[in-house]
């Protein structure tokens, strides 16, 4: 059996023990979903082919759909799209005048993975592999690089901004070519978004505009078409937290949010976008409200309702919704066998815990919160990370004598099988990234 290495242990473990997703190891606890999946992948693939497609990912909190977006973004990475990824807050919006839509745009810059760079900060290299793919082919032609180069880039100033954008591309070909690393960084941060004045733009690169809140979808849809023209088959865009605009209390503002998305839907749904997907993680509230969520946008309500033939256990995965269905009492004592086997190192002979305690973990949780320590197991992976560190660390404890003594649900504030799952509660309170709160794990 395969050994799990130290540093990609630590990092799922590590993750998990705080209430958020583990960013590489993913593959080591995945358990169901699989036709969610393969859904998923059909959709990658159809992007990869130069299609569209748009997804929103909808679950409780804590249900898995961060998790669900990281697996999603390893899979397409693997099919060699370009993946950008960030998280809404209340300073990055889709929409905005008072530059939050710059601040996301720069922020999924940041975070631009390649399958060789999975990390984020992949812009430059992607640039890169443009330039050297262009000189690849002037060789084979018989003619200068610049001659193809240009070539190229006069497909994207057909664009809206597009031909600001060939001509920052040209600037750092000119920086690359002659040494000049001051105009390789100005074009960079021009591609990032982070140039504030349309003078300084000027004055670095001699261009006349900048990406501002105003272009932010416009400029996604140039990088897909760029990253194709670089070798890579598209450019998949992960936002999660959609809730936070839910949560807008300037009805003007989430509506303008909304539009966006209606304009990013239909353009998908239409096929006007090249080699480009969404992936946008969000909660029930999000999407079914009638007063705040889209469903308040009568244009997204007749887009995004449900199929009324999907009815008594019957799914439609070609939706734009995607529901993540509840990981089942199998599957779930399946992903704690996982985490054990993780915690062991891949060493079966160093289990701490057999699988009578696996049953036994269930059932203490059952009997404490009811049957949504499976439906949304963040709490209880947590909680159980957390026995596994206990044994650890005290080789003369049994693990039974531990599960009568530790109440899960204490200090969650839990009654019977609800969970804090709206957003006035606890995750809502602490801003959507303080998952760790929600984990008691205590000896009385």
């Amino acid at each position: 059996m395969t050994t799990i290495k130290a540093k990609e242990r630590d990092a799922v473990l590590q993750s998990l023990k705080a209430g958020v997703v583990p960013r590489s190891g993913q593959h080591l606890i995945q358990v169901g979903r699989v036709r969610e999946i393969e859904a998923l992948i059909k959709d990658l693939e159809r992007v990869s082919d130069g299609g569209t497609m748009f997804r929103l990912v909808i679950g409780e909190y804590g249900s898995g759909k961060t998790f669900f977006l990281n697996l999603v973004r390893a899979v397409a990475m693997e099919k060699k799209l370009v993946t950008v990824h960030a998280d809404l807050n209340p300073d990055r919006r889709l929409h905005s005048t008072g530059g939050q839509a710059r601040s996301l745009f720069a922020e999924l810059m940041k975070n631009q993975s390649t399958r060789t760079k999975p990390d984020g900060g992949a812009l430059a290299g992607i640039v890169e592999r443009f330039i050297s793919t262009a000189r690849t082919e002037a060789t084979s032609k018989g003619v200068s690089a610049d001659t193809i180069i240009h070539e190229k880039l006069n497909h994207l100033s057909e664009m809206v901004n597009g031909y600001d954008f060939a001509t920052v591309i040209a600037a750092y070909w000119r920086g690359f070519e002659s040494g000049q690393e001051q105009l390789k960084v100005d074009a960079i941060r021009w591609m990032r978004g982070e140039f504030t004045t349309k003078t300084d733009a000027r004055t670095a690169l001699g261009v006349r505009t900048i990406i501002d809140d105003a272009s932010f979808y416009d400029q996604l849809k140039l990088l897909s078409r760029f990253v194709r023209l670089a070798g890579y088959t598209g450019l998949l865009v992960c936002i999660d937290e959609m809730v936070n605009l839910y949560k807008l209390t300037n009805t003007q503002a989430r509506n303008a949010n909304y539009e966006q998305i209606l304009r990013i839907l239909n353009d998908s749904l239409q096929g006007n976008t090249e080699g480009l997907g969404f992936v946008l993680g969000g909660t029930p509230e999000f999407l079914m409200d009638v007063r705040r969520g889209l469903y308040s946008y009568a244009a997204l309500q007749s887009r995004l309702a449900e199929n009324t033939f999907a009815k008594g256990g019957l799914v439609d995965f070609s939706h734009p919704v995607l529901r993540l269905s509840s990981l089942s009492q199998e599957e779930f004592l399946v992903l704690l066998s996982k985490l054990r086997h993780v915690f062991s190192y891949g060493d079966p002979d160093r289990y701490l815990i057999e699988d009578e305690g696996l049953v036994s973990f269930m059932e203490h949780c059952n009997k404490r919160i009811g049957d949504s320590y499976f439906r949304t197991p963040r709490t209880t992976i947590t909680a159980f990370v957390n026995l596994l560190s206990v044994l650890e660390q005290n080789t003369d404890t049994d693990w039974r004598s531990l599960l009568g003594q530790v109440d899960i649900s204490r200090d969650m504030g839990f009654q019977n099988d609800m969970l804090p799952e709206q957003p006035g509660g606890m995750e809502s309170r602490l801003g959507g990234g303080a998952e760790d709160e929600f984990t008691s794990f205590k000896l009385q």
